[in-house]
């Protein structure tokens, strides 16, 4: 029979049992010898089994195991769900079909926070392309959101997205564009996505980033705890890619200079055309409004909000007359269109809706009819130039529709 001895004592020892030494003991991290009190304890090894299989004998002990092994399991498996945003969704087959990843909606009733996000959907409405929405939440091979597939072909960078969508199918909103026009466009186009994107994620991630959480829309019970780790993460990543991009280098002032000075500019170039680069849509409208319209719709009480409600509103015309054009399902409130110091409080908004296939024939003729007139209540409203704000400044009309498919 085979035994195992030990020491059973209330303070930590080094036992030190070298071959023709008696004992000497140190306390560990020392090389001082203390006297010490205790009981040796000696334990025959085959017996250990039962001494163990006696304390798992019983039925309850075993439930409270098999319970408690299974919560921690579950959890474990939740929270791995929620936080690699795992779905087991219908795969959706790109056959002829455009499928559109991008991140789920917030519960503000704006379609995204991404502005690039934003800015592709928009294009596919005003190039009249229907689409399935698939809120995954899975990037890119190149780590990019938004992605599209069509016939089996992935394709990311909003950029690269629009050249291929013309490419296999045809559209365009730039036909009407001369070749200077059109280097005009991509020269905006370039000051949005590279310069003015930073100071819009700035605002959203890093200075304002406690109103961005609220606006997030992740369900469970852990959903308070995900979106502060998801905001902390982002504006994380936001702070290190803005300091190599090199703006992040500047202070909080400097950054918020940098952005007024781009929406200004933005407002000088729209004057008041309807469109950016004139009467009829281009491409760059697509990039300007995903851009715009979060500080007009998701940075409540900021700087760039109340820029573009309150001087420069001819951008916040702008951004209404594309939103009540291609977006008939996102409502807003019109009471809170220009910029109150004085009231900060709004209504609920509501959800918007998730629509699946989206095709803007099937919506834009029924939307036409049944949008609600405002013109009693904000006929009287002008900004500082005396341009009316009514419904009569932001008409819809046909005409975009037949740019594209003409």
């Amino acid at each position: 029979m085979y035994w195992v001895a030990g020491f059973a004592s209330s303070r930590s020892f080094v036992v030190d049992l070298g071959r023709n030494q008696s004992p000497s003991f140190g306390l560990c991290g020392s090389d001082e010898r203390h006297l010490f009190y205790g009981y040796i304890v000696a334990v025959p090894v085959q017996d250990f089994g039962g001494i163990m299989s006696g304390l798992v004998s019983d039925s309850w002990w075993r439930k409270t195991l098999y319970i408690t092994g299974g919560a921690l399991l579950a959890a474990a498996a939740y929270l791995l769900h929620e936080l690699l945003s795992i779905r087991k969704e219908q795969e959706l087959d790109s056959k002829d079909a455009i499928i559109l990843h991008q991140f789920s909606r917030p519960k503000n009733g704006v379609p995204s926070l991404s502005p690039f996000c934003l800015k592709l959907e928009t294009y596919l409405r005003m190039v009249d392309l229907p689409y399935q929405n698939y809120f995954d939440g899975s990037l890119s091979s190149q780590g990019k959101m938004p992605w599209v597939e069509y016939n089996y072909e992935q394709v990311c960078g909003t950029e690269f997205i629009i050249d291929f969508l013309e490419e296999k199918l045809g559209v365009s909103l730039n036909k009407s564009l001369s070749a200077q026009e059109q280097a005009v466009a991509r020269a905006i186009t370039t000051m949005v996505e590279e310069h003015f994107y930073w100071t819009i994620a700035y605002c959203q991630w890093v200075d304002n980033v406690q109103e961005t959480q609220r606006m997030l829309d992740l369900p469970g019970p852990l959903s308070d705890l995900l979106k502060w780790i998801l905001c902390q993460l982002t504006g994380g990543i936001v702070k290190r890619e803005m300091y190599c991009h090199g703006i992040g280098c500047f202070t909080k002032e400097e950054v918020y200079t940098l952005m007024e000075k781009d929406m200004r500019t933005l407002a000088t170039l729209l004057g008041d055309k309807k469109y950016i680069m004139g009467p009829k849509l281009s491409s760059v409208d697509a990039t300007v409004f995903g851009h715009l319209a979060q500080a007009m719709w998701t940075l409540p009480g900021t700087r760039p909000e109340q820029l573009i409600k309150g001087e420069l509103i001819n951008l916040a015309m702008y951004c209404e007359r594309i939103r009540r054009k291609f977006w008939p399902e996102w409502f807003v409130d019109l009471e809170d269109f220009c910029y109150d110091s004085d009231n900060d409080s709004s209504g609920t908004p509501t959800c918007l809706m998730d629509l699946g296939l989206f095709s803007r024939t099937d919506t834009l003729e029924e939307s036409d009819l049944s949008l609600p007139s405002h013109s009693n209540t904000h006929s009287h409203d002008s900004d500082h130039s005396g341009r009316s704000l009514s419904d009569s400044d932001i008409e819809i009309d046909g005409s975009d529709v037949e740019q594209v498919k003409g």
